[in-house]
């Protein structure tokens, strides 16, 4: 089931990323989450994390279980969409798989042509498995905005989805207003943090870097993409991803914490933008 069915806004799903306690297992992570008051996740599967690629097929299913014995649903993995992890996400229930869209060092139109075709392959593994596919744009070496990812999905079939994220959003310049309309019925997932630019020492070789921060610090307007997901009827999962730049992961869980109580008082009360 595609995460932008779930019916309703008094069912709306708060998740968040558990990238910085990816070593947990799920019997200890399962009660941090809840204690934040998040009643879901997305789940990192790679190396150094306790769910790992070459682990995945024998332990996802009895994460999810476990996890769900805590109230936690698993609503997706940060990982690589190969066979192996679409089956193992079918056999646990997870409904999707969320990527970025790399551009490598041959240039853009020809990442983008490699990626169709890896896509194309994928596609007919997307239907067997019943397993979505999310493509969320990502500022830098990447595809970075929405209609970036629909030039790569568009005659895709539908499991291939776009993940909407409120910072790489603003990092691209872009206005939510306008970009989270133009997902359509392709917005499988948002993802709210904020950040901004930041500049660096005049020795680095870079002037400004990105920096993470709270939800009301940044350049992406919480409470105006709350209202445009009200305007566009979106009652799917939103899912908070945790990043904040040089924290703890003590200090992580106590953001986001507040960062939750915050935008669950906007996506209640209606609070127009700043």
């Amino acid at each position: 089931m595609s995460p932008k069915s779930t019916p309703g806004p008094a069912a709306r799903t708060w998740a968040i990323f558990s990238k910085p306690w990816a070593g947990l297992a799920a019997d200890e992570l399962g009660p941090l989450i809840t204690g934040m008051g998040f009643d879901a996740a997305e789940v990192p599967v790679r190396d150094g994390a306790y769910l790992r690629p070459d682990t995945t097929g024998a332990r996802l299913a009895d994460f999810v279980h476990r996890l769900a014995g805590h109230g936690v649903q698993v609503i997706s993995i940060a990982s690589e969409p190969t066979e192996p992890m679409l089956a193992a996400c079918a056999e646990a229930g997870v409904p999707m798989i969320r990527i970025m869209a790399p551009i490598g060092a041959q240039g853009y139109r020809a990442s983008v042509d490699r990626l169709r075709t890896r896509f194309d392959a994928l596609a007919p593994l997307c239907s067997r498995y019943g397993v979505e596919i999310g493509i969320q744009p990502h500022h830098g070496a990447f595809v970075s905005t929405v209609l970036g990812v629909h030039e790569l999905i568009k005659d895709l079939a539908p499991q291939f989805r776009i993940v909407w994220d409120a910072a790489h959003d603003a990092l691209a310049g872009e206005n939510p207003a306008y970009t989270l309309e133009q997902c359509g019925d392709r917005l499988g997932l948002v993802n709210l943090k904020n950040a901004e630019y930041r500049r660096v020492s005049d020795d680095s070789p870079f002037r400004y870097r990105s920096w993470f921060d709270a939800g009301d610090q940044g350049l992406a307007d919480w409470p105006l993409i709350m209202d445009v997901l009200r305007r566009i009827s979106y009652h799917g999962p939103i899912c908070l991803t945790a990043q904040y730049t040089d924290r703890t992961p003590e200090q992580t869980a106590v953001q986001a914490t507040t960062d939750l109580a915050w935008v669950r008082s906007l996506d209640r009360d209606g609070v127009s933008a700043r």
